[in-house]
């Protein structure tokens, strides 16, 4: 079994695609740098990342591929799953071999695995976008912990910056540990070290904004009134509004 490490990022993993090309041995699993190698392992090799060399074949894929499919390959890594590296790999590898248009054969399984699993990530950002709910912090920066199945966030940072272009605002992955701060000019990473300042998915009462309870107040009353009792259905409201997602919505919240 031929196996290569690499540091799990996908700068690492597109210089491993160089690497195998250039070698002509491609591995047959990929692991992190710490990870124990597998059983059977005939040959081993360690690809240090190179930002030339992961450019060079980001940029073949670009010429080889129409854009909505460099974007199926982005949302595919975002989705963190198990294996989703070798399938990448596999994919690529099938991009670079085949003359012809593979990336609309379907009837390969990895391309069909690739398309669905990149599917279910751009469901969860389009979940996101829709139920995140900022809270006003007491330094007037609008705060949004949230915990998504997939990594998505840096799928929806440009609609957030583009709906409230003029606010103070930061998404937090809490499930991830870290998220993005908004300035009203630039969006930059960061990492929060101490997150006491949360209780339940919510910011803490005592770091809220003084007019941010009554807002929050006046948003669960109108979502009340506009409630019709005799037509609900929890089943439909589960599927449309997945529970998940609950713990961060104003309007689930108890009085």
């Amino acid at each position: 079994m031929v196996v290569f490490t690499y540091d799990k990022t996908i700068e690492g993993l597109l210089t491993a695609v160089f690497y195998a090309y250039e070698w002509k041995t491609f591995p047959d699993k990929l692991i992190g740098e710490d990870e124990p190698h597998p059983m059977f392992t005939t040959e081993h090799y360690h690809i240090v990342t190179d930002s030339a060399r992961s450019a060079r074949v980001w940029n073949g894929l670009v010429k080889k591929l129409p854009k909505k499919a460099c974007n199926m390959l982005m949302h595919l890594w975002l989705s963190e799953e198990d294996g989703t590296d070798m399938l990448f790999f596999r994919y690529i590898r099938k991009v670079f071999d085949s003359p012809g248009d593979v990336y609309m054969d379907f009837t390969d399984p990895d391309i069909l695995d690739a398309k669905q699993i990149a599917k279910k990530v751009s469901c969860e950002a389009r979940y996101l976008i829709q139920f995140v709910r900022f809270q006003k912090a007491s330094d007037g920066t609008f705060f949004a912990p949230v915990s998504p199945r997939y990594n998505v966030l840096p799928l929806i940072l440009y609609y957030f910056k583009d709906r409230f272009a003029d606010q103070k605002w930061m998404l937090y992955d809490t499930k991830r540990g870290y998220g993005y701060y908004y300035d009203m000019k630039n969006i930059v990473e960061i990492t929060l070290t101490d997150q006491d300042f949360m209780e339940g998915g919510r910011l803490d009462e005592k770091f809220l904004a003084e007019d941010e309870k009554t807002f929050q107040q006046m948003w669960r009353s109108y979502f009340k009134a506009l409630t019709i009792k005799e037509r609900l259905n929890p089943k439909v409201q589960r599927q449309n509004m997945p529970r998940r997602f609950w713990k961060y919505l104003t309007e689930m919240q108890e009085e």
